[in-house]
Parts: structure tokens; C-alpha cells; sequence
């Protein structure tokens, strides 16, 4: 590779994620699906399956949106992402997860302060 004294300073780092979130209520019977775009700590868009398109949360947010939601083909990817991802990667999962579930028991709750 290049000698570290001819490679120019980096003096930024950005951020760029994508998060995907699937929320259920009720085991599969209410599942909504988040799709979140984030630069630098900022939510710019997002898709909610429950709205059925994207959503701007900044003004350049907004002008993406316009655009994605003008593609029909594209926003019913998104709409399908429902069944294709939540409710498929919840069959996988929910043995695991929801079994690991346990009441709270006395062991479990903190400590009471000793009144002074």
C-alpha cells in the first residue's frame, strides 16, 4: 500500500446506515415495518409499512421520498417487506426468542435501598 506520509490527512468520518426494524404485536397477527435512512446520527427517510410508502424526515428526506414513492414498482418491494422479511425471519426466531422469555421473579428484581 502507500507510505502513510504521502496519503493525505483524514480529518472526517461519515455515516451512512440503513436500519431495518420489524415491530409485532401479538405474535404475527399486527407486524409494521420500519426501514430507516440515517447520515450522521440524523433519520433523513424512512419506509413505514403501515403508511405504505416513505416518509421525509428533512427536507432532503422529503425530496428523496418524492422521488422513491414515484416509483410504483420499487414502493411495492418495500410494501412486501412485511411477509418477505418480518414474518418469515419471525418464524425462524420466535422459538428462540419467545421461550427465552421468563416471568420476573423475586432473584430478578433489584435490590431495596436499607432505609437510612
Amino acid at each position: 500500500g502507500a507510505r502513510p506520509e504521502l496519503a493525505p490527512a483524514r480529518t472526517a468520518v461519515f455515516q451512512y446506515m440503513v436500519r431495518n426494524e420489524c415491530h409485532f404485536t401479538n405474535g404475527t397477527e399486527k407486524v409494521r415495518a420500519l426501514q430507516r435512512y440515517i447520515y450522521n446520527r440524523e433519520q433523513l427517510l424512512h419506509f413505514d409499512s403501515d403508511a405504505g410508502h416513505f416518509v421525509g424526515d428533512t427536507p432532503f428526506g422529503e425530496r428523496n421520498a418524492r422521488r422513491l414513492n414515484s416509483d410504483a414498482e420499487k414502493l411495492q418491494y418495500y410494501r412486501t417487506a412485511v411477509d418477505a422479511f418480518c414474518r418469515k425471519n419471525f418464524q425462524v426466531f420466535a422459538p428462540v426468542l419467545v421461550q427465552r422469555r421468563a416471568p420476573p421473579s423475586p432473584s430478578q428484581s433489584l435490590p431495596a435501598h436499607p432505609s437510612p
